[in-house]
């Protein structure tokens, strides 16, 4: 369930133990710079942007102005999808804000790879990586790091909310039955719904039935989100 390494974050005590797991995975994975952003919506349209970062510190006031994000074309393109989006130069030039681009390249922000998570009850967290460089021009090499920013973004979520927002915001604990419990626990064990439903003497459709249940009361995106949901709460062990 846990490649090596995506575990780590999970285990961090506090924000800079955080932020120590995310520069880490960066830099494992060839990146200088990492950001996450868990962004909280309240009511009358008003949101709460949670950053933990290692931007340059030179680069602090201009990350932080909020006119840049409105036109920043990475920055909407992940308010708007989970599709992780892969960025360079050419991505703003062809969104007509090239110049923003010149900004931030100055201080090593030249390519990228950034997604959103967004999750139920207003919650977001985006998380992105970035170097002074061009990604890779192999397609089955930038695939693989596409692929290992998602799962490790499902990670740093999880202890994103625990470290970051006050216990009073936390959801209460689900009411999960005990059927949906079982499937979340043998799903953590790298179970198919097929090997689930023959262990649980159930049909294969009833298994994922189980699965979807528990997903959707945790109010998570996929059946690994919510094993770790259920970890974090204790549902599960």
């Amino acid at each position: 369930m846990f490649p090596g390494g995506y575990s780590e974050v999970l285990q961090s005590r506090d924000r800079d133990e955080f932020r120590g797991e995310l520069v880490r995975f960066a830099r494992q994975l060839g990146f200088e710079t990492v950001a996450a952003v868990t962004v909280i919506d309240h009511a009358l349209g008003q949101s709460e942007f949670l950053v933990v970062d290692n931007t340059p510190d030179d680069y602090v006031e201009p990350f932080a102005d909020p006119s840049f994000f409105r036109r920043d074309p990475v920055t909407q393109h992940c308010k708007r999808q989970s599709v992780p989006i892969v960025w360079d130069q050419a991505t703003y030039v062809a969104s007509g804000t090239g110049e923003l681009w010149e900004q931030q390249a100055q201080f090593g922000y030249h390519a990228g790879i950034a997604m959103a998570l967004h999750l139920p009850e207003g919650r977001h967290f985006m998380f992105g990586v970035d170097r002074d460089r061009a990604l890779p021009d192999d397609r089955v090499e930038l695939q693989r790091l596409v692929a290992d920013l998602q799962l490790f973004a499902v990670h740093a979520h999880e202890a994103a909310l625990r470290l970051l927002l006050p216990q009073a915001q936390l959801q209460e604990l689900p009411a999960l039955t005990p059927r949906e419990l079982e499937a979340l626990r043998w799903t953590m064990d790298g179970k198919t719904a097929w090997e689930l439903g023959a262990i649980l003497g159930i049909s294969e459709r009833t298994a994922v039935l189980h699965v979807n249940n528990a997903m959707h009361k945790l109010g998570s995106i996929n059946k690994h989100q919510a094993v770790l949901k259920a970890l974090r709460l204790g549902l599960i062990n």
